[in-house]
């Protein structure tokens, strides 16, 4: 580990931290992005990168990192934040879609105990899909199971 006593650094206006010249961010302080540097790369940054963009890539991170933890494949998780993206933006309105139903993989004790299929109501053992469906807007989940047959 090195020191970095000897670093350059400065006291951000905004934030009053010391901030590490080397951590700029586009001549911008890191934690509060507030401008230290006045130049014109600067406002090069600032036209690529907006401050929503930033809350968009966190709700993507925690959409996929809830599914991932449930087992759901990255494919589908994917197409499902994609989905989400298009709709949002072809329609403004707030009765667009954000059901969704996806595939997870059966576990030991799933495959075990008996499973009645959400579709014909058949009781079975072996086989079938494990499917966990909700809405994005609403908290919670339905796991169901679907028979082989259906």
């Amino acid at each position: 580990m090195t020191s970095r006593i000897n670093a350059r650094h400065t006291t951000c206006p905004g934030c009053q931290e010391e901030v590490f010249l080397d951590e700029l961010v586009g001549g911008r302080c890191p934690l509060c992005g507030c401008a230290l540097e006045e130049d014109e790369s600067c406002d090069e940054f600032e036209d690529g990168l907006d401050r929503s963009d930033l809350a968009w890539l966190v709700f993507h991170y925690f959409i996929f990192k809830k599914f991932d933890d449930l087992g759901v494949s990255p494919l589908q998780i994917m197409q499902l934040i994609a989905n989400y993206s298009d709709e949002d933006e072809d329609e403004s309105d707030s009765a667009a879609t954000t059901g969704y139903a996806l595939e997870l993989p059966m576990r030991t004790l799933d495959q075990i105990r008996p499973k009645r299929c959400a579709k014909c109501g058949k009781v079975y053992l072996r086989g079938g899909k494990k499917v966990i469906s909700g809405d994005l807007r609403r908290p919670g989940h339905n796991i169901q199971y679907v028979c082989p047959h259906c």
